[in-house]
């Protein structure tokens, strides 16, 4: 009906001025006019031009004076002849109002109608009584605001005071001019989009008008695999390690035994870290039965008298414990099962290296997530040191990008020294921790049959980290977890490392 309407006036007259009048006229709605119009001017049958009307509306509180009269008013004509006190002013100008009213806003009612009032010099405000000050008042405001409700015009000073009032708001008002364009016809013709097999048999192709084919339109977004920001440093990290000479560890198991993850790196059974409250235990299977008999034998002699020079913990060490299945805490546990394969099968020396997800039952919030991803790198070889290690690591954080290092003496239950690794960064001007290292103890190696002269340098840090850093990221969430938003995946490129 409205393509009927608009084809057809044009038919016979030059140009539809307002789509708005128009759509009055006709009895239609404008909105679907207003469709009808872009589709026809789409399609080049008519030529379409903007128009735009502004006009002012009244505000909620503006509607609320044009029905019950300005605040005032209505305080004024609360106002007896014999003046009246404060407080039952208030309570006639609230009973006034409609009882659906709040009551916040029939108390800023009366605030409201004191200061209009006694600015208009109305009443006065007496220590004891409100009275008045003049006989008979008009409300301005209230006539002001049903002038603009019927769309009539009113001065401009008058409509600074309302706006100022914020009884009153701008509304723009968006239509069109009409003229008939280079394609118009009275009636449009529906076109083809395909060429069917009836056509080509009823020999009706040689009358049909098809649709122009836009060769620049754009085609459904192709769905591609994205890497996500995690797996990109994770390789990049990885790569580093490989031209440093490392090999990887197999890091499959999630699932560790107590055994494996504590006891064989000489961390004692009363460690807090053992407790339910930083560790997610298994309920089935809740415990191991394939641990090495004989290296359980020499770790639990180790923590509890001691050995090689060491004092060890003196505590009854219990094997239960030790057979506890849990969620892999950090991935040093795959270090000690490789550490001590490596001691079984004649010593050689070695570089390994894993990257994978561990488990710790932490609260969460914008830096902490109760899975991440630890990095870890340890070498395996006689007569190395201290310095072995700080060399190291300025190695394999300058192919990070971060060249300024320092250390701090720290405390690791398998570590002996422990250094705590910081490094500045350039965008907080500051220095930022960044990973933890050390030298394995021997009471930790040597219970596995490694040579006496064999020393294991390690150190480690989390994937999530670097990764928020350089996708510019400052909530864990939003990089890793259930809540992670698919786009931000597509959208990021690769990041050369360098923090």
């Amino acid at each position: 009906m409205a393509e009927e309407a608009v084809l057809g006036y044009l038919e016979n007259n030059e140009e539809i001025s307002d789509s708005g009048n128009f759509a009055e006229v006709k009895g239609i709605s404008h909105d679907e006019l207003v469709n009808v119009i872009k589709s026809l001017n789409g399609f080049r049958l008519v030529d379409a031009q903007d128009i735009k009307r502004e006009k002012w509306v009244l505000t909620n509180e503006g509607e609320l004076y044009a029905k019950y009269g300005s605040p005032e008013v209505q305080l004024f004509l609360a106002v007896p002849p014999e003046g009246i006190t404060r407080e039952e002013l208030q309570k006639i100008v609230a009973s006034r109002l409609p009882d659906d009213i709040e009551e916040k806003l029939k108390s800023s009612m009366f605030k409201i109608g004191s200061t209009q009032a006694i600015k208009n010099k109305w009443i006065e405000m007496g220590k004891l009584k409100v009275s008045r000050k003049v006989q008979h008042v008009e409300d301005r405001v209230k006539e002001l605001l049903v002038q603009i409700q019927a769309g009539e015009a009113v001065g401009s000073e008058d409509i600074d005071a309302l706006k100022r009032r914020k009884l009153i708001t701008p509304q723009t008002w968006k239509g069109y001019s009409v003229k008939k364009g280079p394609k118009y016809a009275p009636k449009r013709k529906k076109v083809a989009t395909d060429l069917t097999r009836e056509n080509l048999q009823r020999g009706e192709w040689k009358e049909l008008e098809f649709k122009e084919y836009n060769f620049l339109a754009k085609g459904q977004p192709t769905e591609g695999g994205c890497l996500h920001p995690l797996l990109k440093v994770r390789r990049q990290i990885k790569m580093i390690f490989l031209q440093m000479g490392f090999e990887e560890m197999p890091t499959n198991n999630f699932v560790e035994s107590s055994f494996w993850n504590f006891d064989a790196l000489f961390q004692p059974q009363q460690h807090p870290a053992r407790d339910s409250h930083d560790t997610f235990f298994l309920k089935e299977p809740a415990t191991t039965r394939r641990l090495p008999e004989d290296y359980v034998a020499r770790v639990k002699k180790i923590h509890e008298s001691g050995g090689y020079g060491s004092r060890g913990y003196g505590y009854d060490w219990k094997r239960e414990e030790s057979d506890k299945n849990l969620l892999r805490t950090h991935t040093t546990a795959v270090s000690s099962r490789m550490l001590y394969a490596l001691a079984q099968g004649g010593f050689a020396p070695k570089r390994y290296y894993s990257i994978d997800r561990v488990f710790r039952n932490e609260a969460v919030d914008r830096t902490h997530l109760a899975e991440f991803h630890q990095i870890e790198g340890l070498i395996c070889d006689r007569g190395l040191t201290l310095g072995h290690l700080i060399g190291v690591l300025e190695d394999f954080f300058s192919r990070l990008g971060m060249s300024e290092l320092k250390f701090k003496p720290a405390y690791n239950p398998y570590t002996e020294p422990s250094m705590e690794i910081f490094s500045y960064h350039e965008g907080l001007q500051k220095w930022v921790e960044v990973g933890n290292s050390g030298m394995f103890r021997p009471e930790m190696l040597l219970p596995m049959g490694l040579p006496q002269d064999v020393q294991v340098i390690a150190w480690g840090l989390s994937l999530e980290r670097p990764t928020m850093i350089l996708y510019g990221i400052d909530n864990i969430r939003d990089l890793f977890g259930h809540k992670v938003d698919l786009s931000l995946i597509k959208r990021n490129p690769i990041c050369r490392i360098g923090l």
